[in-house]
C-alpha cells in the first residue's frame, strides 16, 4: 500500500510562495511509493472589508523577512500601494479547485498563475477579475471557470479540504503531512533544501 503525502497550502500564503521551488524539487525526487494529494488550507475567509493598515504592515514585513530567510524569493512590494488589500484568500482557493475540476493538470498552473499575479505583478487575487484573468492565461474555458468559481459545489469542496486539513494537524501553511497505515505525521522541512524533507521519507 502506498503512503500518502498531503500538501496543505494557500495560493495567497507568502510562505507557500517561498517554499514553491523546494517543494517542486521534492516532487521531482519522490520515490514512486508516495502519492501526493493537495489540500487548500483557506488562510482567510471571504471579506469585502479593506485590510487594516496594521495587518498590511505586518504582511509586508513578512515579505521582507522571507526574502532574507529564503534567498531568491521575489515580491513586488508595489502591491501595497497599487491595490486595496482584503484579508480574503478563499476566492483564490476556490479558483484552484475550479481549475482542477475543469482539468486536473491545470491545478498547479492555476496556483502558479495566482502566485505570480499576486507576488510579482502586484495584482489582488482576492478579486474575481484577477482570478478569471489567470484562468484565461493558463488556457482554461473562461466561461466554465467563471460559472464554477463561486458555485456551491466548489465552495463545499473548499470547506471539505479545510476541515480535513485541520483534522490531520495542518494548522499552518505550508504543511506537509504523511499518512502511513492510518497514522498522520506532520513533517518538518527546510525552505531552502529539499533533501531535508526527502530524508524524512526514506
Amino acid at each position: 500500500m502506498s503512503s500518502v503525502i498531503y500538501y496543505v497550502h494557500d495560493p495567497m500564503c507568502s510562505w507557500c510562495w517561498a517554499f514553491r521551488k523546494t517543494w517542486q524539487e521534492v516532487l521531482q525526487n519522490l520515490p514512486e511509493e508516495f502519492e501526493v494529494r493537495n489540500l487548500l488550507g483557506g488562510l482567510a475567509v471571504d471579506s469585502n472589508e479593506p485590510m487594516p493598515l496594521e495587518l498590511q504592515q505586518t504582511i509586508s514585513a513578512t515579505w521582507h523577512r522571507i526574502q532574507k530567510h529564503v534567498p531568491g524569493t521575489q515580491f513586488n512590494h508595489d502591491f501595497w500601494a497599487q491595490c486595496q488589500p482584503r484579508r480574503s484568500t478563499y476566492p483564490p482557493c476556490r479558483a484552484v479547485i475550479a481549475a482542477r475540476e475543469q482539468d486536473k493538470a491545470a491545478e498547479d498552473a492555476m496556483v502558479l498563475a495566482i502566485q505570480q499575479a499576486y507576488y510579482l505583478q502586484a495584482k489582488n487575487p482576492s478579486d474575481d477579475a484577477v482570478l478569471i484573468a489567470c484562468a484565461k492565461n493558463i488556457g482554461l474555458d473562461v466561461r466554465v471557470f467563471e460559472k464554477n468559481l463561486n458555485s456551491v459545489s466548489i465552495d463545499t469542496q473548499l470547506h471539505a479540504d479545510i476541515k480535513f486539513a485541520r483534522s490531520i494537524g495542518a494548522n499552518s501553511f505550508p504543511s506537509v503531512i504523511l499518512e502511513r497505515v492510518g497514522t498522520f505525521s506532520k513533517l518538518d522541512f527546510d525552505y531552502n533544501k529539499s533533501e531535508t524533507l526527502l530524508k524524512r521519507l526514506v
